[in-house]
């Protein structure tokens, strides 16, 4: 959802070693289009196979994944399943911008303007179904979980923590808090560094780890009125939130309110700018979002002839990289003790 949760939450910086040997739930969906806007040539495009299919994910999965294995980490990846008929609103707003990126593209292409080829190309990434589905047998071929939510990835990531199955959520949104996620991990990299937004720079990052009870104390509001003030705000299910009220005025209004929701919304007045949703409907879905208990998490064995024919035979990869790769995964890089690589070989 990218919810502007940035100037509220508090957070705590990390190291990848502290999460040595937890279960941690990826929300495999965010991580992908990271990837995929992130891994590109110098003319902004997608990186492709020789058959035009797009590798720019699995380069970045393959690297992320076994470089957090090396240190030890239990990577679970969690899938979105179908989402609410109420998300169809933003998925129309998204196609909009992506087909309106499509054209400024074009245009620069025609130009050959490389600024402008490089900003515009990744405003039109898509995830595709044979994307994901390639995605899910790099992961299994890695011998770690694939989780397959019924709805939200967020959501089930969410309930695995919930249900002590996982320590915690790994994504860049903040949209797990409003699930109800007690931990999130965000900046989970090695590279210590991340694409600056509308540049074409980096910027240094840390891991950090949110605690929602620590958010909500330092907000001083409730789980319902975090939720509440997400949709002011703006979630996924009504994108933009109410007109002219920023994370900080939806902040105040929250607590003055406390939980007269009604008379907040009457206050703010929603039905105005959205006359065929009642704000009641969003909090519903947020709260009762459909997760399952139908999952296994067991870490197996790595296929490396799978790995090998996926990414080498399938989309050309470099044979002697994957390889290397996989051999520093196999001989504990980074410390990890050969005893504990015994269970991913």
């Amino acid at each position: 959802m990218g919810l502007q949760f940035k100037d509220l939450v508090v957070r705590e910086e990390v190291t990848i070693k502290d999460f040595h040997g937890k279960v941690l739930a990826v929300d495999a969906s965010n991580i992908l289009y990271q990837f995929l806007t992130t891994i590109r040539g110098s003319d902004g495009y997608v990186l492709t196979d020789a058959q035009g299919r797009v590798t720019s994910h699995l380069i970045g999965l393959f690297s992320r994944a076994t470089s957090l294995m090396e240190q030890g980490l239990k990577l679970v990846f969690v899938f979105d399943g179908k989402a609410p008929e109420i998300k169809k609103k933003t998925w129309e707003k998204r196609t909009k911008v992506k087909t309106d990126a499509t054209l400024l593209l074009q245009e620069a292409e025609a130009a050959r303007d490389i600024a402008g080829m490089r900003k515009y190309s990744r405003q039109t990434a898509v995830l595709t179904r044979d994307m994901v589905n390639d995605a899910k047998r790099v992961v299994t071929a890695l011998g770690l979980p694939v989780v397959q939510a019924p709805s939200e990835g967020e959501a089930q990531a969410t309930y695995m923590v919930t249900q002590g199955d996982a320590f915690a959520t790994v994504s860049q949104d903040y949209d797990n808090l409003i699930f109800g996620c007690q931990r999130l991990i965000r900046n989970l990299s090695l590279d210590g560094k991340r694409k600056k937004k509308g540049t074409f720079g980096f910027i240094k990052i840390k891991p950090e780890i949110i605690f929602l009870k620590d958010v909500l104390t330092h907000l001083q509001i409730t789980q319902d009125q975090l939720i509440v003030l997400a949709i002011l705000i703006g979630t996924d299910y009504n994108p933009g939130g109410v007109k002219g009220i920023g994370p900080k005025t939806s902040l105040k209004l929250v607590k003055e309110h406390k939980d007269n929701f009604d008379t907040l919304f009457d206050v703010v007045e929603w039905k105005k700018q959205y006359p065929d949703l009642e704000w009641r409907t969003v909090f519903d879905i947020i709260k009762n979002i459909p997760v399952t208990d139908e999952y296994s998490l067991e870490w197996k064995k790595i296929d490396e002839g799978g790995l090998i024919h996926l990414l080498v035979k399938e989309h050309g990869f470099s044979e002697e990289r994957v390889r290397t790769k996989l051999e520093k995964l196999k001989k504990g890089q980074h410390g990890l003790n050969q005893k504990g690589l015994q269970n991913f070989f």
